[in-house]
């Protein structure tokens, strides 16, 4: 998480806990959420592909908005739990990549854009393998600038705005850095043996 998204988290959490409450008394899980999270973000992405941007930002948007109140609710109720980290960890690849997807789709026609799609897709992959896969390793990794909640904001203003083909080229190109930025400190850390 980017020093800018870790300032503004308590107070968003401030501004949602009535929310998060009605989900409380309503027993509504995080779970839950993270499912309807991936479900609205499946819809935006099929209306994404389709040309209807404005639905197709409003979706995307709620999917989004769930993945962040999952995490919420679960710690403000004391709902965590292993299975729902691992859920929420996995659909947030599935998040990251059906927009992408949507996205080379409308660009099928045009190679540039394309392949840049396709990158996106990559690097986006490679910013939370990284993590996972270094702190796996019991390297602690969490540098870098560009992580979901950076990507996700640039995906869901450029929907609104039709400007998918500038998002595709930044989240293709800032991803890429915060890979190799994680690449580097894993690299760092490990010297001695990396040879």
């Amino acid at each position: 998480m980017s020093a800018f998204i870790k300032n503004m988290k308590p107070a968003f959490e401030k501004v949602v806990s009535p929310l998060i409450d009605i989900f409380h008394k309503l027993n509504i899980s995080p779970n839950i959420l993270t499912l309807l999270g991936i479900f609205f973000i499946s819809i935006g992405s099929f209306l994404l592909y389709k040309q209807n941007f404005f639905w197709a930002g409003v979706f995307i948007l709620l999917g989004n908005l769930c993945d962040v109140l999952d995490g919420t609710l679960a710690r403000k109720y004391n709902k965590s739990s292993t299975f729902g980290a691992f859920l929420d960890s996995v659909v947030d690849r599935v998040s990251d990549f059906l927009p992408l997807i949507a996205i080379a789709g409308l660009f099928r026609h045009n190679e540039t854009l394309f392949f840049l799609s396709l990158f996106a897709i990559v690097f986006s992959f490679l910013v939370s393998y990284t993590r996972a896969r270094a702190e796996g390793l019991g390297i602690e990794c969490n540098i870098g600038f560009f992580e979901r909640p950076e990507r996700s904001a640039i995906l869901i203003v450029s929907i609104f705005l039709k400007a998918v083909d500038i998002a595709v080229i930044i989240i293709a190109v800032g991803a890429a850095i915060t890979a190799i930025q994680r690449i580097i400190c894993v690299y760092k850390k490990t010297l001695p043996e990396a040879g």
